[in-house]
């Protein structure tokens, strides 16, 4: 997959903590950063329905999406 270039601004706590797992697991810091944003928009949940369910339209696509992304989201309100 093609990759693009973006600015992120983070505080201080967060980009120590991205520095630190990258340190930690040998890989780079974008590589940490695509990793946790993968997780916290529940790609990997939209890779195993798609695995599951096929083809899908892109109406149904997006309505995975959008379930997996407020899933996540009570999960985190849930946690604090």
């Amino acid at each position: 997959m093609a990759k693009t270039r973006t600015t992120l601004t983070l505080d201080e706590e967060t980009l120590r903590a991205v520095k630190i797992r990258a340190a930690r697991t040998g890989r780079g810091e974008s590589e940490v950063m695509e990793e946790a944003i993968r997780q916290s928009l529940g790609i990997g949940f939209l890779k195993r329905q798609w695995a599951i369910t096929g083809h899908l339209t892109e109406e149904q696509a997006m309505s995975i999406a959008l379930e997996a992304q407020r899933e996540v989201r009570a999960q985190k309100r849930s946690q604090g």
